[in-house]
C-alpha cells in the first residue's frame, strides 16, 4: 500500500512537470510551424494551456492530498512532507493565477483589439497589456516548473529521511 501511493505520488508530480515541458515544446514547435498566423498559432497554445492548467491542478491536488496523508499512512516523517506541501500550494496558486486572472484577462485584451492582438497597432494600449500579460504567464509557468523542480527533491529527500 506504502508503494502505490509513493508510487501515485511521484507520477502526480511527473504528470504535471512533464506536461509543462512538454507544453513549452509543442508552443515554440506551433509558432516556428504556423509562422504568419499568429493568431491561429496563439489560439492553440491558449487552449492547450487551459488543458495544462487542468492537469496540473488535479495531480496538484492529488499529490497534496496523498502527502497529507502520508505522516498518518507512516510513509513520511511529517516534518519531511512540510516542504514540499507548502511547494505545492504555490505551484498551485500559480497554475490558478494563470488559468483564471491571466489567461481572461488576455482573452479581454484580444477581443477588444478586434480578436487578432498580432493585427492591432503595437502602440495600442490593449497590446501593450497583453504583452505584459503574456510575459507575466511565461514567468509564472516557468515559476511552476522551477518549484516543481523543488518539490520532487524535497520529496526525495523526504524519501532518505524516511529510510533512516
Amino acid at each position: 500500500m506504502k508503494t502505490l501511493l509513493r508510487t501515485l505520488l511521484y507520477l502526480a508530480l511527473i504528470v504535471w512537470l512533464g506536461a509543462i515541458v512538454f507544453f513549452s515544446i509543442t508552443a515554440a514547435i506551433t509558432f516556428q510551424t504556423l509562422q504568419g498566423q499568429t493568431h491561429v498559432a496563439g489560439s492553440i497554445v491558449g487552449q492547450l494551456l487551459r488543458i495544462l492548467h487542468n492537469m496540473g491542478m488535479v495531480s496538484g491536488i492529488v499529490a497534496l492530498a496523498l502527502l497529507i496523508l502520508a505522516p498518518a499512512w507512516n510513509i513520511y516523517k511529517s516534518r519531511a512532507v512540510l516542504a514540499p506541501m507548502i511547494l505545492l500550494l504555490l505551484m498551485l496558486i500559480g497554475t490558478a493565477w494563470s488559468q483564471f486572472g491571466i489567461i481572461p484577462a488576455m482573452d479581454r485584451d484580444r477581443l477588444a483589439a478586434g480578436g487578432a492582438i498580432d493585427t492591432s497597432d503595437r502602440n495600442n494600449p490593449l497590446t501593450i497589456d497583453f504583452n505584459r500579460l503574456h510575459s507575466r504567464s511565461t514567468n509564472v509557468e516557468g515559476a511552476v516548473l522551477l518549484i516543481g523542480l523543488l518539490t520532487v527533491f524535497f520529496v526525495a529527500r523526504a524519501e532518505t529521511t524516511r529510510a533512516q
